[in-house]
């Protein structure tokens, strides 16, 4: 049981910190975005990079703290069955949707993604605007980190929910915690 809780504070460690890293991106992106319209409507200056870069930077930020965001609790779910729900049937529900819904998405994504961007790396892809940036390849392959993501923090959110329905709620990281009424 013990391994458990280890391995949902590693996974949920990971994802904190990816998720702090990369909600820096947002200030990049609001000053690149910010440096886009006053070169162009003040001085009527344009870069096609700099658009790339804050929409590139936009990307790459949601798909890796895609992780983060399931750890807080904060994707899309039917609220009205699960809100009011007590601890145990939380965790049941968590248990069994992140194998029937979770997993399978995962899945499809990375089947689906790898040839894309194995294919992406193999042409070194950059943007297909006259004068972007180089580097898409790099970007692209945010779409497997997402997938990765997800899928560690549904094994957190497994191992979780064993732990409750086990009633070793103890062992539960007191971060990781179903809160009460929400």
């Amino acid at each position: 049981m013990r391994i458990l809780s280890l391995l949902i504070r590693a996974i949920c460690r990971f994802n904190q910190g990816l998720g702090y890293i990369l909600s820096w991106f947002t200030l990049g992106i609001v000053l690149v975005c910010f440096t886009v319209v006053v070169l162009r409507y003040f001085f009527a200056i344009g870069f096609v990079w700099m658009q790339d870069l804050f929409v590139w930077l936009n990307g790459v930020m949601f798909m890796g703290i895609a992780g983060y965001t399931l750890m807080q609790g904060q994707h899309v779910r039917v609220d009205i069955f699960y809100r009011p729900a007590t601890v145990k049937r939380k965790a049941l529900i968590d248990l069994i949707g992140s194998f029937v819904f979770i997993a399978p998405f995962v899945y499809t994504i990375i089947y689906y993604a790898l040839p894309y961007v194995r294919r992406s790396w193999r042409l070194l892809e950059g943007s297909a605007n006259y004068g972007g940036m180089p580097g898409l390849y790099i970007v692209k392959s945010f779409i497997i980190v997402f997938a990765v993501v997800i899928a560690l923090q549904a094994i957190a959110m497994v191992c979780r929910s064993i732990l409750i329905l086990l009633n070793r709620d103890d062992l539960v990281p007191e971060y990781y915690q179903y809160k009460v009424g929400g």
